[in-house]
């Protein structure tokens, strides 16, 4: 471990400290993180030589975020980072223009830079929001934290792996609003969620995720009227059905799937 990661980690522990003494209350120390340890997936990325270096290195800032309306803003971020990496949480990206939305659902791994084209005017005019829909912990890439991933070339590389592939979750998603029928729009989505998020059980694919059918029907591009019916239609084939854990997908997955890129 370096002089200033060993620095950074005991500067936070000295902030938990039971004596309020030792730090102001006016001035907290920000909590750190080892990020390898919380995204198992990255330290993945290195031979167990280099992995043992990089957890000890890469040390980064923390935001918590708590469920609701999220302005975007990350207080400190220095510029030339990377940006924020979600560690745990669920978050909704949702872009509007003319009163219509449509939305993305971000979790474990997604990189994150919300401010970034915000100060440049658009053609057309557009409204993004975030909400946070599950309380979210995060990592904050600013400059000197990408500084220290810099020293592990194959960190980058997963890195911008996780950007390309957010953007080919995009274009399925893209694919998927442009079914005609809402019902097997939502089915589809459900069934790719599942891909990353949802558990196998006895009764079928269970989907973790408290998704109402406000935030559905903007995954969908659809009223949420229309969401609603579409999907007592489902739950009346045994095809989804709401549970206290989720979203429960049973039977085959949908033929349609099969036409998506």
């Amino acid at each position: 471990m370096t002089r200033e990661s060993r620095a950074l980690l005991r500067g936070a522990q000295s902030s938990r400290s039971p004596d309020s003494r030792v730090i102001p209350r006016s001035a907290p120390r920000p909590q750190l993180c080892q990020i390898l340890r919380e995204d198992p997936g990255l330290a993945a990325a290195l031979d167990p030589v280099s992995r043992a270096a990089a957890i000890e290195e890469c040390i980064a800032p923390v935001m918590h975020l708590q469920t609701g309306r999220w302005s975007g803003h990350a207080p400190g971020f220095s510029p030339g980072g990377i940006g924020l990496l979600v560690l745990d949480g669920l978050l909704l990206r949702r872009v509007g223009v003319d009163g219509r939305y449509g939305a993305e659902l971000l979790g474990d791994g997604d990189l994150l830079r919300p401010w970034q084209g915000e100060d440049i005017p658009a053609t057309v005019p557009r409204t993004i929001g975030w909400r946070v829909l599950r309380p979210t912990k995060l990592a904050v890439l600013d400059q000197r934290v990408t500084r220290r991933i810099a020293r592990f070339p194959d960190l980058t590389a997963r890195l911008v792996g996780r950007a390309l592939e957010r953007s080919r979750n995009l274009a399925v998603n893209l694919a998927i609003v442009h079914q005609t029928r809402a019902d097997v729009r939502l089915q589809i989505l459900l069934w790719h969620l599942a891909d990353r998020w949802g558990k196998v059980t006895r009764d079928g694919i269970l989907l973790p995720l408290a998704l109402s059918h406000t935030v559905l029907a903007e995954l969908v591009a659809a009223r949420r009227p229309t969401v609603s019916t579409a999907l007592t239609d489902l739950a009346g084939r045994g095809l989804v059905l709401r549970t206290d854990s989720g979203w429960l997908l049973a039977g085959d997955r949908p033929s349609e799937l099969a036409e998506l890129p």
